[in-house]
């Protein structure tokens, strides 16, 4: 079986709202419900599990869940203080029969259910080929020079042909990120991403490209700017 975990309990203070930023509408509805109906669409997905803010269950349950009618989220689960330990808590949720995780933002509404398609079959693929890939990652390449700086001085430049910009979502074995986290809480390690914590492992990670639209909304230009695509694309 295949599930997602779709981390959204931050509390976005950079956009300054009086509501956590998930929560948010964009483009007629919740950024989280844009999210979660690209997971609900996938033919690969079987279940859903979403990290939200402890103060935002019931919220998030009757004006999200139930209104959208999202039938694949199987339980809301409280969120902890960082990223990592949200993502964990909603791991530990998940099924044991599980098979594979896609781990995603709450708050980058702007993917796709073909993406999410396409990183699972990814994984399959490219474990067939090679036992140590055990996750890979929606990325896009960086567009601008790249440099490296000691105390203000430029101390390098690196080339832009090696460095990725990291997204969600992250597809991974169930088994190898939830055997990442556990070492990661053992070792008091905290990693940027879910990726960082299987690499830990000595496992390989295959970067597929990603678009450079599939931003995570932060600040008050993002929100424009996905509503932007969204109005884009709605009027193809």
């Amino acid at each position: 079986m295949n599930v997602a975990v779709i981390t959204a309990a931050g509390k976005g203070t950079r956009l300054k709202g009086n509501i956590s930023k998930q929560f948010m509408h964009i483009y007629g509805k919740p950024i989280l419900a844009h999210t979660i109906n690209a997971f609900q669409n996938s033919s690969k997905i079987m279940e859903i599990y979403v990290s939200v803010p402890g103060e935002y269950l019931e919220f998030c349950q009757k004006k999200i869940i139930e209104k959208y009618s999202f039938s694949k989220v199987k339980k809301l689960v409280a969120g902890g203080s960082t990223r990592q330990e949200s993502v964990y808590n909603a791991l530990k949720e998940v099924p044991a029969s599980t098979r594979i995780v896609t781990i995603h933002d709450g708050v980058r509404p702007l993917i796709t259910s073909d993406e999410i398609n396409l990183l699972i079959n990814v994984l399959i693929r490219e474990n067939r080929k090679d036992k140590k890939v055990r996750g890979v990652i929606m990325a896009a390449p960086v567009m601008e020079t790249v440099k490296t700086a000691d105390k203000d001085i430029i101390s390098g430049t690196i080339p832009r042909d090696t460095v990725w910009n990291a997204q969600t979502p992250q597809t991974f074995f169930y088994n190898d990120v939830m055997e990442a986290h556990k070492k990661a809480i053992k070792d008091f390690y905290t990693g940027t991403d879910d990726s960082s914590l299987v690499e830990r492992l000595g496992f390989k990670v295959f970067v597929v490209r990603g678009r450079h639209e599939n931003i995570k909304i932060t600040t008050p230009i993002d929100l424009f700017l996905a509503e932007l695509v969204m109005t884009r694309k709605s009027n193809r």
